[in-house]
């Protein structure tokens, strides 16, 4: 198992956090399983500087405090070659993995 960062519109954020939006459509670079973990880092296409300086890419939204759970994986079937759905819903730290 392991756990995907990764970047979502902050278009998207609400609908995920909403549980309206079950699904998430990426291109199949990182060996995607079922049962890994995914933290979302929003992004709004901007960059910040943090306190430090440092430069940033991410945005406020209360989707960064969770975590979702890869449960189904769909390629072939009209998805592009090299790209996959990932079914995903919102994972608790109680839960078995």
């Amino acid at each position: 198992m392991k756990t995907h960062d990764l970047k979502l519109s902050v278009e998207f954020c609400d609908a995920v956090l909403s549980g309206e939006k079950t699904f998430e459509v990426r291109k199949n670079d990182r060996g995607f399983q079922t049962g890994d973990l995914i933290r979302f880092i929003p992004t709004d296409g901007k960059s910040y500087h943090s306190l430090n300086g440092t430069v940033i890419e991410h945005a406020k939204h209360e989707i960064s405090g969770h975590t979702y759970k890869i449960t189904y994986i769909l390629n072939g079937w009209g998805i592009k070659n090299g790209y996959v759905v990932l079914g995903i819903k919102e994972y608790r730290q109680t839960e078995e993995v």
